[in-house]
């Protein structure tokens, strides 16, 4: 396949996980759409590691997995977060979240 195949997939990806984070009120489903706007970053690492002029070198696999790794921390640290706000809020609606008072 061509390299363009695999760079509309990842803009077509990142596209719904952006429309999914900017739409969405329910506080994961934002979270679900940031992690498919990071998964299109990856898959564009991969594609252009594969079609560089020395595919053998680790570079991009080394990209993917540190963002692999970021992309986890991430979704540990916001669910833990949406899980604390709906201890307080009893909702994970994000407009019913309006103030920073404990």
């Amino acid at each position: 396949m061509p390299l363009h195949y695999y760079l509309i997939f990842s803009a077509l990806l990142f596209a719904v996980g952006l429309a999914g984070a900017l739409t969405r009120r329910n506080a994961i489903l934002v979270l679900v759409g940031i992690e498919l706007m990071l998964n299109a970053a990856n898959l564009n690492f991969i594609a252009f590691w594969r079609y560089s002029p020395d595919p053998n070198a680790i570079q991009g696999i080394l990209f993917v997995i540190f963002s692999i790794a970021i992309a986890a921390a991430e979704a540990a640290v916001g669910l833990a977060l949406i899980i604390s706000i709906y201890r307080h809020y009893k909702t994970t609606n994000l407009e019913k979240m309006d103030s920073l008072k404990g």
